[in-house]
């Protein structure tokens, strides 16, 4: 395996390389990887229904390995994702992007993230897949977004921030292998540990929420509270991704930049 400093070496020239990227490769790339993390909602979705037989942590557990899948799919394919991409602080503070292409960067990723999963989203609704197992899918699907929009914004922040440290702490032991084995089984724990425990994922919440939303009419009962955009956007999707950005970019990113920097930007 690699070394912890070649890792570090290996993930600032990967970043560097994807912050270089014209605009039409990079919003590509991120349309896949919103895509890609929510067929891995799917998966974890399915694996839900009827999981209330099972000890809680058990269910949350399968829940997930199974959501690893669309990380694994991202990193294997080089797709772009905005959690991950955080991790390009450590370019700023190495010299090598201004804040400017630093912030446009994420900005892309963020859009073509957003723009994947909501494709996936119009497909599992055009699908009619909330009508599987009788409506048990689309319920489980209700009752997770409902529960992420309970959060006051103090709790999403936090959420997020443990959430990015285990997905870039993958994504960077990740960097470790050699093999695509090597890769897989390095991604899989991490993840499955935020997802079990209920750390919030940005790109995930892009898909789950507004699937959410699309389907409630039909399939809530009546007299529940309605799930919104507005509420989707400051509860949520706002406390997460900041959270996320602090979680990634500073306490993975910037921190090993800081212990392993390549000998080229010790002078900076």
């Amino acid at each position: 395996m690699a070394t912890p400093a070649e890792m570090a070496r290996l993930v600032q020239d990967t970043m560097l390389y994807k912050a270089q990227a014209t605009v039409p490769r990079t919003l590509l790339l991120s349309l896949t990887g919103g895509g890609y993390i929510a067929l891995g909602f799917v998966f974890y979705v399915t694996t839900q229904v009827g999981a209330e037989a099972l000890p809680w942590g058990v269910a949350k557990l399968l829940g997930g390995v199974v959501f690893s899948v669309g990380l694994i799919l991202v990193v294997l394919t080089g797709a772009d994702l905005f959690t991950s991409t955080t991790m390009t602080l450590m370019l700023k503070a190495s010299g090598h992007l201004s804040w400017w292409k630093l912030l446009r960067h994420w900005g892309l990723v963020y859009l073509g993230n957003a723009a994947g999963a909501l494709t996936i989203v119009a497909l599992m609704v055009l699908g009619g897949v909330q009508h599987s197992a009788d409506g048990a899918w689309g319920q489980v699907v209700l009752a997770a977004a409902s529960h992420k929009l309970d959060h006051s914004f103090i709790e999403a922040l936090a959420l997020g921030v443990a959430c990015n440290l285990l997905v870039c702490l993958a994504v960077w032991a990740a960097f470790s292998g050699r093999t695509t084995t090597d890769k897989i089984m390095a991604l899989v724990g991490p993840v499955a540990l935020f997802v079990a425990t209920g750390f919030e994922h940005s790109v995930a919440n892009m898909f789950l929420v507004p699937l959410a939303i699309f389907i409630q009419p039909e399939l809530a009962p009546a007299g529940v509270e309605h799930l919104g955009w507005w509420t989707f956007l400051t509860a949520n999707l706002v406390p997460v991704t900041l959270g996320n950005i602090i979680g990634g970019g500073l306490m993975i990113g910037l921190f090993y930049w800081l212990v392993f920097r390549p000998k080229r930007d010790a002078g900076r």
